[in-house]
């Protein structure tokens, strides 16, 4: 088997297992799996649920590549949801102060956006690199702090003026700071998207996975990077100042998880504003997307996509009677047999790479032809 056909079997096996694990939970709650998995099929599969996905699935995958970049250096940025709420409040409210072209003002936003996310990012790098604090305990905490200083911001700083109105909200985005749908893009292939639009961050989603990829594979950061995460003692060996890489590789999760919110707020018609409605919860979900896709960039976008496909999937199951959260059952299980399948895998891997280290050791060198000198340069 090739190298591709391994990778493929922890989340063939865990698709499976996750598959098995819920038929069982319908089966003890008296549904019948097989009108439950129909019902979610018919969800999924025409072009304007395939749209919908991925408009799910954009914010997942900037969650997940903000997660996977700690995640490489051993580093677990559980504070990636607090974050990004600070980071898309202040860019919501900075973007409603100033008046750009619309190229310049949406880049206005995104570099806010950045910027918050890492500097709220720096609190936990410092406290890592000066006191040794964890950076679970200390993300932990922030997300909290963050959650308490977004209400408040929102509440009295930041907070739209409006005569008689209790809701609390930014002020709306102008139209120089929205991105377009991508629909145009697609008209030649005649797919009919219904009453959905393919959201504009998409290619910024791209791009960024690109830019990630890159940055770990070909730049001596990445290479850094990977080596303080895989051994720490080669790494300081080599000259790597390990708490620069802490600070570095904190403050570029952080600069990364400030994006996750700037698909709902500069491309989703229902906001270009930040206000109570505004997605929460979205850094969270990134944690087990850089799981389940091994940080790597294209698995990271299968495991979004995959986790939109099951939320959307599981929507409309309520009207027939089953319960949808059947889909948490689901995304839980899927996760879990991913996450034991892949070190089945690598364990097996390993078992076979030292079996065949150790053949190769105890295996007497292959004699030379005759009439050739050996290694001592003795004929033969």
């Amino acid at each position: 088997m090739g190298r591709f056909g391994r990778a493929l079997i922890a989340p063939v096996a865990a698709a499976a297992a996750a598959i098995i694990i819920s038929s069982i939970a319908l089966l003890l709650s008296g549904n019948n799996p097989f009108t439950a998995f129909n019902e979610m099929w018919k969800n999924v599969n025409s072009a304007e649920s395939i749209v919908l996905i991925i408009n799910r699935s954009v914010p997942y995958y900037v969650s997940g590549v903000a997660v996977a970049i700690g995640f490489k250096m051993n580093l677990f940025n559980i504070g990636a949801n607090g974050q990004y709420i600070l980071a898309a409040l202040v860019a919501a409210w900075a973007g409603a102060q100033v008046s750009l072209p619309a190229p310049i003002h949406v880049t206005f936003i995104l570099l806010v956006a950045m910027l918050v996310g890492a500097a709220w990012a720096s609190i936990a790098a410092i406290l890592k690199v000066t006191r040794n604090v964890n950076e679970v305990i200390s993300t932990i905490m922030l997300n909290f702090i963050a959650t308490g200083l977004v209400a408040f911001l929102l509440a009295e700083q930041f907070r739209e003026q409006v005569t008689g109105s209790l809701v609390a909200q930014t002020e709306t985005l102008p139209p120089s700071a929205r991105l377009p749908t991508l629909d145009r893009l697609f008209e030649w292939t005649g797919l009919d998207f219904g009453n959905a639009d393919l959201l504009g961050f998409l290619p910024f989603a791209i791009a960024l996975g690109i830019g990630y990829h890159l940055l770990l594979n070909r730049s001596r950061f990445g290479f850094e990077l990977r080596l303080s995460g895989a051994n720490p003692e080669a790494a300081r060996s080599s000259g790597v100042n390990p708490n620069a890489m802490i600070m570095k590789t904190i403050i570029l999760s952080g600069a990364v998880a400030g994006l996750i919110g700037m698909h709902s707020l500069l491309a989703d018609p229902q906001f270009f504003k930040y206000g109570d409605q505004f997605p929460r919860l979205l850094g969270f979900t990134g944690i087990s997307l850089a799981l389940l896709g091994r940080n790597h960039p294209a698995g990271i976008a299968a495991a979004a996509f995959v986790w939109g496909t099951i939320e959307r999937g599981t929507q409309p199951l309520s009207r027939i009677g089953i319960p949808p959260e059947i889909g948490v059952i689901m995304q839980g299980s899927f996760l879990l047999s991913a996450i034991i399948a892949y070190e089945v895998v690598k364990r097996r891997n390993d078992a076979a790479a030292a079996s065949a280290a150790s053949k190769a050791i105890h295996e007497p060198p292959p004699s030379s032809p005759p009439g050739q000198a050996d290694a001592a340069g003795v004929r033969t």
